[in-house]
């Protein structure tokens, strides 16, 4: 891993009840991120069992254009 790439690190614990796996984002990350309710994240594992989380890019609407 290139170090020099790196902004931020920070941890967080899953919460594992019912159906649903949930995890926090650290309050850090979602403020570089600039995170709001609704965003989407993109969760890649690589075959090493590293994982990226990417903010997903909003979609163009009509009304963009």
């Amino acid at each position: 891993m290139d170090t020099d790439n790196i902004s931020l690190i920070e941890e967080s614990s899953v919460t594992a009840r019912g159906y649903r796996h949930r995890t926090t984002i650290p309050s850090r990350i979602y403020h570089f991120l600039k995170l709001k309710d609704k965003d989407r994240l993109r969760w890649i594992v690589l075959k090493d069992g590293t994982l990226i989380i990417q903010k997903e890019k909003p979609l163009l609407t009509d009304s963009v254009i």
